[in-house]
C-alpha cells in the first residue's frame, strides 16, 4: 500500500470540502468526533460499560480528518506548520532531536 502524507490528505480533503462546508461546520464535527474519543477510551479503561465494539482507531481517524480538513480549507501548510511548531517547542522545552532534526537523521 502506498504511503499517504499529509500534503496528500490535504489535497483530497481540500477537494472534497471544497464547496458546501465551511470551517465551523467541520468543526462541529470534529468536536462530536473528539467526543466519541473519550467515549470509547472510557469504556476501554472501563469507567464506563462497555457498548458493543468500541473502536478507538475508527475515532482517531475522523478526527485526524476533520482537523486536516479545517487546515486545507484555511490554506495551512500542516507539514510545515507541524514542523515549525515542533521546533518551537523543542526550544521552549529544552528537547532533542526536534522533529526536523529527527527526519533528516531518518534520510540519512
Amino acid at each position: 500500500m502506498k504511503q499517504l502524507t499529509i500534503k496528500e490528505l490535504q489535497s483530497y480533503l481540500g477537494l472534497k470540502y471544497k464547496e458546501g462546508r465551511t470551517s465551523s461546520s467541520l468543526f462541529m464535527k470534529l468536536v462530536e468526533e473528539v467526543g466519541e474519543v473519550a467515549e470509547v477510551l472510557n469504556q476501554l479503561e472501563g469507567r464506563k460499560e462497555n457498548r458493543g465494539n468500541p473502536s478507538l482507531e475508527k475515532e482517531l481517524v475522523d478526527v485526524i480528518h476533520y482537523a486536516v480538513a479545517i487546515a486545507s480549507l484555511n490554506n495551512i501548510d500542516l507539514t510545515e506548520a507541524i514542523i515549525n511548531k515542533d521546533r518551537e517547542a523543542a526550544i521552549k522545552y529544552n528537547q532533542t532531536p526536534n522533529l526536523e532534526e529527527y527526519l533528516s537523521r531518518e534520510m540519512e
